[in-house]
């Protein structure tokens, strides 16, 4: 064994300990506050030890990005605390309040954690995106100099089960993947048992049809060895024909029930009796379990032998639990070993008590190894992260035409955008899961071009056939075109969203969707936004207003998933110059990176920024011409402001978000002829009011008494027994809570079911939003009536 191979396999050693000590802690030391099981997955961390081992501290470089299968958490902080860049503190309080998170996390973990995992397979499908963001921005002359990496992703075998990674494969072999490594940690267990046999010859076939090459890593140096001894040959053909569960359970029950069992199978042939009869149990169950991924020489090996940048799927052999007494038992997925289990594996492992926290507890020479640790490649710069100063955002004009859509205002605002040379032009990178046309990409990628890494002419350009679509591809294309996969689609926004800190240059990701497939993409998602990734998902056409397509394209839920969902910011404009105000201020809002604090005039944490949604509308409505006052600019971007201002004597405030504004103020207008202090709020952003609403309540609780926010110091000089009538294209929740911010009496309309084929107008009779709907709602008007009679709630 050379003097590296022994410094890995002492690493192997101390990482076991470490993550089991942790996770032993966790369950069995620190005191519960309760008498919920912590858990923390031992037995697929050790399946993964060898793998990680070798991947960090042989393989890996600085530029390289790894994505750690979620279960194998433990392994990756006992990585870092042996590297000195964790806490002993957060490490005693794993999957406490404060300590080491139960899976890596960008945003929660002190440790230099490159993805989030959690959601299984949204860690795997990721790294290949974000290999094609690092090919997007090296082929840019501004991306010069960015050194390539490998993107990895750590892979359990039962997450191949997860639909997502096939979507994400195919896409990889459309945009020429490279530089993507997949190392499944084949260990056979899932949560519930055992997988199916043969498995791997269906991975093998899948990952070849989509181009990458499979590098099978099943024996271990122990086993290689053995087969070259007489006899040696029907030993490998036992391992081969072996059923997945016998493996598993000979391993659980020890090196004697190993000898029986081959000894029974195999008969006394002479040759390869003698090769079992050479070991001990003790070496004959080391032996058998020295499988390719549980050895960390044979995968040093194997990471070194790859020379090229292909992608790579490496298929590595793993026992469950491997080095431990739960190793291969099928219930050992959520399992943990019991008291008495590990003091005797600690007697086994050699950590004398009280040093079970010493990074190098039983190294016999710790100089050595702090030597080898000090010249690890992958931690020899540093933390990883990287930043790029905020891009200064232009100002943006909306269209001036006087019938528009807030759908087409959007693709003008890109449009003019880019006919311009500013960086900001020069950082947008769009993206749209085959809707590209249909959402008003179509004037920006004529203009801005398709990436791909090398030249591709549009045929119906060359032949010279009229399009309105000129679709070339080229390596300065700023368009990257995806198929119908809308977990694509968020996770592509996803990496794009964190190329200022994965490759220190900063893009501005812009994805169309039609908005109800928001709902198909939203595990992918909510995992962009746990990453803390910026960008603007715009999704239109929305709501019911869709009329013609029906129920299947109409989005009801998606304006609630926008005020729900944690580092999103949603907006819904009614008219382009309020779209133009977002747009601007959400480029900005996108590069934000304070500290949070929290803005008193809104109590929103501005400075801390985020990612932007756009729900928008194909129904072109009339403009209310030029405005440019603060008041309006700046109520569009807190989330509200007065359209129509209420009187001292307001007996009724309509509140509107989106395109059915017409709607709302023709209704005004008509209550209007007898009662005239009417109020009109427009609502850009139910998510923001709430969120700012929400905000001050908290800090009021804790003794901030001039805590207040904007749709509070919007609704509160309002008389006590007004009424609000809200009314969106979407579900009348969203808005159904603004009753709640003083103590209106509030009448919410909306869509609560499935669409259906019509008119706009018929769909907004049927759903009770239309003009009359909210006519009835706010003066108990009833069918038929001849007038507007005196409002009801004036006495209530």
């Amino acid at each position: 064994m050379t003097e590296t191979q022994t410094h890995l396999k002492t690493i192997e050693q101390r990482l076991l300990w470490l993550s089991h000590w942790m996770i032993h802690n966790a369950n069995h030391i620190r005191p519960k506050a309760d008498g919920i099981k912590v858990g923390g997955h031992q037995a697929s961390s050790a399946s993964m030890v060898s793998i990680m081992t070798a991947l960090y501290f042989s393989a890996l470089r600085p530029e390289d990005r790894v994505a750690v299968k979620p279960h194998a958490s433990p392994i990756f902080h006992a990585i870092q605390y042996l590297m000195g860049n964790q806490t002993r503190e957060k490490m005693e309080n794993f999957r406490g309040y404060g300590g080491v998170q139960s899976y890596p996390s960008r945003t929660k973990d002190i440790d230099d954690v490159d993805f989030s995992t959690g959601s299984v397979g949204l860690g795997v499908a990721i790294t290949s995106f974000a290999s094609l963001v690092q090919d997007y921005i090296t082929a840019k002359a501004w991306g010069q100099g960015v050194p390539l990496g490998r993107m990895v992703a750590l892979v359990g075998d039962a997450e191949l089960d997860e639909g997502n990674i096939y979507e994400a494969l195919q896409e990889g072999w459309k945009n020429d993947l490279r530089n993507t490594w997949w190392v499944i940690d084949y260990n056979r267990q899932s949560l519930d048992g055992v997988v199916r046999e043969g498995l791997w010859q269906q991975v093998e076939k899948i990952f070849d049809t989509f181009g990458w090459d499979v590098v099978r890593v099943k024996y271990g140096h122990l086993q290689r060895a053995a087969f070259e001894e007489r006899g040696g040959d029907k030993l490998q053909a036992w391992i081969d024909a072996c059923p997945n569960q016998l493996y598993s359970a000979l391993t659980f029950m020890g090196g004697s029930v190993w000898r029986k069992r081959l000894m029974d199978d195999l008969g006394d042939q002479g040759d390869v009796t003698a090769l079992i009869d050479a070991r001990s149990d003790d070496q004959l169950a080391e032996l058998m379990e020295n499988l390719g991924g549980n050895c960390v020489a044979t995968m040093a090996e194997a990471f070194a032998a790859v020379d090229h940048d292909r992608p790579v799927c490496f298929l590595a052999y793993t026992v469950k639990g491997w080095g431990t007494p739960i190793a291969g038992h099928k219930d050992n997925h959520g399992g943990l070993m019991n008291k008495t289990q590990m003091a005797a594996w600690q007697q086994h492992m050699g950590v004398a008590e009280g040093e079970e926290w010493d990074r190098f507890a039983t190294v016999s020479d710790a100089n050595a190894l702090q030597a080898f640790l000090d010249q690890t490649a992958f931690f020899s710069k540093g933390v990883r992260r990287f930043s790029e100063p905020a891009i200064p955002v232009p100002d943006i004009e909306p269209s001036s035409e006087r019938e528009i859509s807030t759908q087409m205002g959007f693709g003008k605002v890109l449009d003019d955008l880019s006919k311009g040379d500013s960086v900001l032009a020069e950082r947008i990178v769009t993206t749209s899961p085959d809707v590209t046309g249909t959402t008003n990409l179509g004037p920006w990628v004529n203009r801005r071009k398709l990436f791909a890494r090398t030249e591709q002419a549009d045929t119906f350009i060359s032949e010279k056939i009229p399009s309105t679509a000129k679709w070339e591809f080229t390596p300065e294309g700023q368009h990257i075109e995806l198929g119908i996969a809308e977990m694509n689609l968020f996770l592509l926004l996803g990496a794009a969203g964190l190329s200022h800190s994965l490759f220190g240059k900063r893009l501005l990701p812009v994805g169309t969707v039609y908005d109800p497939f928001v709902a198909r993409g939203l595990d992918a998602l909510n995992y962009a936004c746990y990453q803390d990734a910026r960008f603007m998902i715009v999704g239109t056409p929305s709501g019911v207003t869709l009329a013609p397509e029906g129920g299947a394209h109409q989005s009801v839920g998606s304006p609630l998933i926008g005020m729900s969902q944690d580092g999103l910011a949603a907006f819904e404009p009614a008219f382009v110059d309020e779209l133009a105000v977002i747009m601007q201020w959400a480029f900005d809002y996108m590069q934000k990176d304070g500290e949070g604090d929290r803005d008193e005039r809104t109590w929103l944490r501005d400075e801390t920024g985020g990612s932007v949604y756009l729900r928008l509308s194909t129904n072109p409505i009339e403009q209310p011409g030029t405005r440019a006052n603060d008041d309006f600019r700046q109520g569009t971007i807190d989330g509200a402001y007065w359209l129509r201002e209420p009187g001292p004597n307001c007996e009724v405030v309509i509140a509107y978000q989106g395109c059915v504004a017409p709607q709302a103020i023709a209704a005004a207008a008509r209550i209007a002829e007898v009662r005239r202090d009417v109020g009109v709020l427009a609502v850009t952003s139910a998510d923001r009011l709430n969120a700012g609403w929400t905000a001050a309540q908290r800090d009021r609780r804790r003794g901030n008494a001039r805590a207040r926010s904007h749709i509070e110091a919007l609704l509160s000089p309002l008389p006590g027994n007004c009424s609000i009538v809200t009314v969106i294209d979407g579900h009348p929740a969203t808005l159904a809570w603004l009753g709640g911010v003083v103590g209106h009496r509030t009448i919410p309309l909306g869509v609560e079911h499935f669409g259906q084929t019509g008119s706009i107008a018929d769909l907004y009779d049927h759903f009770g939003i239309d003009a009359n709907a909210i006519v009835h709602a706010a003066t108990g008007l009833t069918e038929g009536s001849s007038e507007i009679p005196a409002l009801l709630f004036t006495d209530q």
